[in-house]
Order: C-alpha cells, then sequence, then structure tokens
C-alpha cells in the first residue's frame, strides 16, 4: 500500500493488515510518499512490533512524475512473493481471517482478482487476462473520497477495495492505473463496467461469509 499523510489511517487500521492468521506467512510493504504528518514515526514504531512489515519512501518527485505508478513500482520491487495485493491504508479487513480465505477460495488461473469488502464478508472477481481489468482500473472515480466511502453497491459499479495481482502481470496493470480518460471516456467505462458487473453476477464471484 502507499500512504501519504495518513498517520491516523496506519495507526487504526494497519495492524489489522500485520495480524491476519496466514500459516504460509506474507508480508506488508508500505511506501511512504514523503507524508508530512507522523507517518514515518508511526511506521517506525510498528516495525518494531512486526517484523514482516517492510517499509520505504519515495523522494518528493519533480510536478511531471506519476507520483502514485512510481510508489507502486518501488513496491513491487521490495515484494518477494509471485502474488501481490494492493491495499488501501483506510480499508481495513474486518477480522483475522480474510487472507486465509482468500487463499482457500482464489483462482491462481487469473492474472487479477479485484475484491470487494461488505458487511456480511467478501466478493472476489476473476479476471483471466490483465487487459481484461483494464476499464476498471482506469476509471478515475475511484479515487475519490466520495467513492471510497460510499459502500453500497460497490460491485455493480466496479469500486474494488483491494487488488489482486501475479507480480509478473503487475507492470502491464500499472499502466491502465495510471490513465486519465477523458470526461465522456469515463461515462462509457462507468456503463460499461456496470452492465458487465450487473450481467455476470454469479460468474467467477466468490462469496465468502464471516464466521
Amino acid at each position: 500500500m502507499t500512504v501519504y499523510d495518513q498517520d491516523y489511517d496506519l495507526k487504526e487500521n494497519l495492524p489489522a493488515f500485520l495480524e491476519q492468521k496466514y500459516e504460509p506467512g506474507y508480508e506488508v510493504i508500505v511506501v511512504d510518499e514523503s507524508s508530512n504528518d507522523e507517518t514515518p514515526d508511526v511506521l517506525k514504531l510498528l516495525k518494531n512490533d512486526y517484523k514482516h512489515l517492510y517499509t520505504t519512501f519515495l523522494p518528493t518527485p519533480p510536478y511531471y512524475v506519476k507520483r502514485k505508478m512510481q510508489s507502486l513500482n518501488i513496491g513491487l520491487k521490495a515484494a518477494k512473493n509471485d502474488w501481490v495485493i494492493f491495499a488501501n491504508a483506510n480499508h481495513k479487513p474486518e477480522g483475522d481471517y480474510i487472507l486465509q480465505a482468500i487463499n482457500d477460495t482464489f483462482d491462481a488461473t487469473a492474472d487479477v482478482t479485484l475484491g470487494y469488502l461488505t458487511k456480511k464478508g467478501i466478493k472476489l472477481q476473476t479476471f483471466v487476462e490483465c487487459d481484461d481489468v483494464r476499464f476498471h482500473v482506469m476509471r478515475k472515480e475511484r479515487k475519490l473520497q466520495k467513492v471510497r466511502t460510499r459502500k453500497r453497491k460497490n460491485f455493480r459499479f466496479g469500486r474494488y477495495d483491494f487488488l489482486i495481482v501475479r507480480k509478473s502481470q503487475a507492470i502491464q496493470l500499472l499502466a491502465y492505473y495510471e490513465q486519465r480518460p477523458s470526461f465522456w471516456q469515463r461515462q462509457g467505462l462507468r456503463w460499461r463496467i456496470f452492465w458487465k458487473n450487473l450481467m455476470s453476477s454469479y460468474e467467477r464471484i466468490t462469496y465468502l461469509p464471516k464466521e
């Protein structure tokens, strides 16, 4: 995950990512985008308690450099495993079984999987090839605060909470991630995603109820 001035989110939510009960083991990588608040201090304290937390930072780049893509690239280079999850510090997993539940149901033949957190559990939407998910990832609206906090019918509108990708395909994914479609292109993307998800509600979808 990448963070910028999110010391509160890290204090409240990062321990939930770090306390997952997952026997194979995992690592959590946090890239600090040169925060101006107490984010570096919070990460330093958490590293003392969690040995599988790896932190790094992105120096303040020139204005023309796409900061998000650059920080995610730094995180990918630090990742040691074949699969990575792009997560948000402000979306806390509700329970310590989430990672194991994903692993038990995960389709390893798909290059990309989108995850939707709901009050009753998780929905996983798989895409066989990285190119198949480009419309979901290109949507500029997914970064807006009003979209992050709106939980109703997120699946139908493609407002995913986390993303799982094969590390070897992640660079191609990031190329879609940083595209900036025009207003009318975004309208087309929105409806294309809506109809795709509406018509495939039970295709490649796994529902994981809470214990």
